[in-house]
């Protein structure tokens, strides 16, 4: 077959559904030696992509996140039916409304219809609309854990041999390593402390990280003495978390270090005493597989995904 890959939905920075998009790329190239790929991509993101023999990368220039709207329904089914695809994957919730060919779109998680005011309205709206569109039109629908399955077969009544589970796997890099010189240089990079609470993921309503910072004042009212770092790009609605800090006294407590790159990320998990994932919802919860696997202790809500993964 040849297979298109849809990947100009990439932010800048990486994370979430973009690092699956990438680290589905790559893997597919390690182990499909039959089929013939084609990824769209951004220009200034083809390095990401195996491009070599049967992996063919297409750059197209996107000015804004509108354009990228306009240019997959308009440009992308043109482009496809040039290159003959006999499937187009769209791995981040939409598909053309004429896609000209078997299609295949990932659900990473179902929030705009279960947490609807824990996004902006433009998105709701249109997210809303374009996954109804993907539920009815997609020749299959992927999910990223069981309990994201059940979500969509819940809100869309399609049918359940259309829509198949396929759990996230955690990088290789990812893994126990000693004290020490692996892990200072990071502390000094991050100003991190000797003993942390680790909280990973992007600052905003959904993860719950409110309820995370009233917990912390809890146990330093009790005498705990660890910091409380929260690493993470700022998201949308985070304004809240930093006037709480503020108000319960935790200024000198509390970091926010910010987006770490992915490459961080292990010896990060690796300076913690304890991983904290509080989220209201997840389609799968990655910090949660990361942290288990560097062999930090876990603390994570009992809801959605977070058991399945844990």
């Amino acid at each position: 077959m040849h297979i298109g890959i849809d990947a100009t939905a990439l932010p800048a920075r990486l994370y979430g559904a973009a690092n699956y998009t990438v680290n589905l790329v790559r893997a597919l190239e390690q182990v499909d030696f039959v089929n013939e790929y084609t990824v769209f991509a951004k220009p200034e993101q083809r390095a990401l992509f195996p491009d070599r023999e049967r992996f063919h990368i297409v750059p197209v220039p996107l000015a804004s996140r509108y354009f990228r709207i306009a240019w997959e329904q308009t440009m992308l089914p043109v482009l496809a039916h040039r290159a003959r695809l006999d499937v187009l994957h769209s791995p981040h919730y939409t598909m053309p409304f004429a896609a000209g060919c078997a299609s295949v779109v990932t659900f990473h998680d179902m929030t705009f219809f279960l947490y609807p005011q824990v996004h902006r309205a433009y998105k709701k709206l249109f997210f809303t609309y374009m996954m109804r569109f993907s539920a009815r039109h997609a020749s299959m629908l992927i999910a990223d854990s069981d309990s994201t399955r059940r979500d969509i077969l819940d809100f869309f009544k399609t049918d359940p041999g259309r829509v198949t589970s396929v759990p996230l796997g955690v990088s290789p890099a990812f893994g126990p390593l000693p004290a020490g010189p692996g892990i200072e240089p990071l502390r000094r990079r991050y100003h991190l402390p000797e003993q942390m609470i680790l909280y990973v993921g992007v600052l905003e309503p959904r993860k719950n990280i409110i309820t995370l910072i009233r917990a912390y004042a809890r146990l330093v009212q009790s005498g705990v003495g660890q910091r409380l770092v929260i690493a993470g790009r700022k998201g949308w609605m985070y304004k809240d978390l930093f006037r709480a800090v503020d108000e319960l006294g935790l200024s000198h407590r509390v970091l926010f270090p910010g987006y770490i790159p992915e490459q961080d990320l292990p010896v990060l998990y690796n300076a913690a005493s304890v991983f904290v994932y509080p989220s209201l919802y997840e389609g799968f919860g990655l910090p949660v597989l990361e942290a288990l696997a560097c062999g930090v202790p876990v603390i994570t809500s009992n809801v959605s995904s977070m058991p399945e993964v844990a």
